[in-house]
């Protein structure tokens, strides 16, 4: 586990983890203040993780270093991917769910959250693993390494619950590639909870409120 993170708990002995995975630039601290404003209550105390993702040079960015999944290498994000630092990032975040498993939260219990790049790992790391999830929190992303899902996806997560959201005016991660994801995934035969909402790239009052009401839903 080499991952900086930042955790919190809503009360002693958790009973579910949820993973939160924060977009380009950002860091752990990004989704403390959403993870405040949903009320959990019904479903136990839950354990909240906010790992930061490592500093890299952003190849779209001029080089600039900064807290990244991955690189991105153009506003193409189909054609030209960074497959490595998605694979490696998606390392990472399974070491992070072992040690959830460690500390005595089932898989089952565990949702994956995440927003932008955040989206992207959660689908790249989610769909691949090998223990069947409480959930994927897919928010204003997309994708990614498309192509080859269908081929490398685990049969343990087959049928886990995915709840996508995307702004209709989002500059950053076009709506048209939020909602194409969400059509490959359908055709794949997964069930998913879409969402859209008249925002830019961010996150909006209702989302909040729509997410807690779905999370309530698959951690009762």
């Amino acid at each position: 586990m080499s991952l900086e993170f930042l955790e919190g708990q809503t009360g002693p002995d958790p009973t579910a983890t949820i993973i939160v995975l924060h977009g380009l630039g950002a860091d752990g601290n990004d989704f403390v203040p959403i993870a405040q404003q949903m009320d959990l209550s019904a479903v136990g105390h839950v354990r909240y993780v906010f790992p930061s993702a490592p500093v890299r040079p952003v190849t779209i960015n001029n080089g600039y270093r900064m807290r990244a999944w991955y690189d991105i290498l153009g506003m193409d994000l189909v054609r030209r991917e960074d497959e490595a630092g998605l694979r490696n990032s998606q390392a990472e975040i399974e070491a992070l769910i072992a040690l959830e498993v460690e500390r005595g939260i089932p898989a089952r219990r565990i949702v994956l959250m995440g927003f932008s790049q955040g989206c992207a790992m959660t689908l790249m790391t989610g769909l691949r693993h090998p223990e069947r999830l409480a959930g994927l929190v897919c928010l204003s992303g997309y994708l990614p390494l498309a192509d080859k899902i269908e081929a490398e996806r685990h049969a343990a997560n087959a049928d886990v619950p995915i709840f996508m959201a995307h702004g209709l005016q989002d500059p950053v991660v076009q709506f048209a590639r939020g909602q194409a994801s969400y059509e490959h995934l359908k055709k794949l035969g997964y069930s998913i909870d879409w969402h859209d909402y008249p925002m830019p790239h961010s996150v909006c009052a209702q989302e909040v409120d729509d997410l807690a009401h779905w999370l309530r839903e698959q951690l009762a």
